[in-house]
């Protein structure tokens, strides 16, 4: 079945009548697809409404226009959805992937799954059979929310989300989670991580979607916050390309306009690469199915010169941006933050809420708490356990 509101289905895309379905058999909704289903479910969930006040780079309290993980995947979804039309995939599940993809974050970014992973690391049980897997991850925490976490349905715990919506969200995952993961569920979301093989394509235009959206926005929230300057950025020749495109146009432009059209050209040409790029990999591998796209290496992808690009560009707000010592700082502080609640947890568990009581052992226990906070909860709850105040 194709969604009568676009367009008809490529053989290749992910249509909702030949899902591999959900964990637990539930009918059919009446009037929406199994995605678009799913779409609303993640809207609709807890984990989904905190993404709102949780960190992107920087943090809540820096500044009401810098984007959040909520705006980030909105953004994203936004892009992959678009590139999923003209490519004649399925956009509700694209969307769904898209929305879902982010909702395992720690507070603090990637500060905080950092230090969320040294702790969950530094605290593993001598039998490795206690728990289900190592460390911490967020690709993976975002399939635990919607698979587990989640408690809103009398019949089952998480959202039961269709398989190719789960498949999606877990994009990245170490091999030893990924074995774990399929002696639990062979043949399942991990199984291309531990035997080889690609996901669906609207699984790939997710993953290159949210690499271009938060490109972009960094750049934005970079120079917003006078982190990084216009001329800075005209040493990284994909911006320099858009922005001197944007002055051709508009000589007078300056300032925020001029950074705003250089970012809309710099999206737009990427969209439309990738659009280029996978139609060009879909007529040389000829897809029939979503079973022939699982057997080829990953066709959504950019063009040679604009993956050149945009890794320049990615080392270059790794540098001028995510290593600034403002940043820096506040990562530090953030990673404190982290550490301290995480120990107070481990070793006052009688402090967690109760609906974490039955889950597997105490330091996913505390994990799953800790990860679920919002960046504004977190600091509270530390400044009420610990008495220090490390943000304005």
């Amino acid at each position: 079945m194709s969604d009568p509101s676009g367009p008809v289905l490529a053989p290749y895309a992910c249509n909702p009548s030949s899902s591999r379905g959900r964990r637990l058999f539930e009918p059919e909704a009446p009037t929406r697809t199994a995605y678009q289903r799913d779409r609303d479910r993640v809207i609709h969930s807890t984990a989904f409404r905190r993404l709102v006040y949780k960190t992107q780079v920087f943090l809540n309290h820096e500044g009401d226009l810098f984007r959040t993980r909520m705006t980030h995947s909105l953004e994203v979804a936004q892009l992959a959805r678009s590139m999923a039309r003209t490519l004649r995939l399925n956009e509700d599940l694209v969307e769904a992937i898209a929305l879902a993809h982010d909702l395992g974050h720690t507070p603090f970014g990637h500060a905080g799954q950092d230090a969320l992973n040294e702790c969950v690391r530094s605290h593993a049980p001598a039998d490795p059979r206690d728990d289900e897997v190592q460390g911490f991850e967020h690709n993976l925490q975002s399939l635990r929310v919607v698979d587990a976490l989640e408690e809103r349905y009398p019949a089952f715990d998480g959202l039961n989300l269709c398989f190719e919506t789960r498949e999606g969200i877990l994009k990245h995952c170490s091999p030893v989670n990924a074995r774990r993961i399929e002696a639990r569920e062979p043949g399942g979301v991990a199984h291309r991580f531990v035997a080889g093989g690609s996901p669906t394509l609207e699984a790939q235009l997710c993953n290159l979607a949210d690499e271009i959206a938060y490109n972009a926005h960094d750049i934005d929230d970079g120079v917003r916050s006078g982190l990084i300057t216009l001329e800075q950025l005209d040493a990284v020749p994909l911006f320099r390309r858009y922005r001197q495109q944007a002055l051709s146009s508009h000589p007078h432009l300056q300032g925020r306009r001029l950074l705003f059209e250089a970012i809309r050209l710099m999206l737009s040409a990427q969209v439309y690469d990738v659009i280029d790029r996978t139609r060009q990999g879909l007529q040389a591998s000829a897809p029939q199915s979503v079973d022939d796209v699982r057997g080829c290496r990953a066709l959504v992808a950019f063009s040679s010169d604009m993956r050149a690009g945009s890794d320049a560009l990615k080392q270059f707000l790794r540098e001028a941006l995510y290593r600034h010592a403002q940043v820096q700082g506040t990562t530090d502080r953030a990673r404190q933050v982290v550490k301290d609640l995480f120990a107070h947890y481990m070793q006052h568990s009688d402090d967690l809420p109760d609906g974490h009581a039955g889950r597997p052992s105490l330091t996913r226990r505390v994990a799953d708490y800790v990860a679920g906070m919002t960046d504004r909860f977190a600091l509270k709850d530390h400044v009420r356990i610990t008495g220090q105040k490390l943000f304005p």
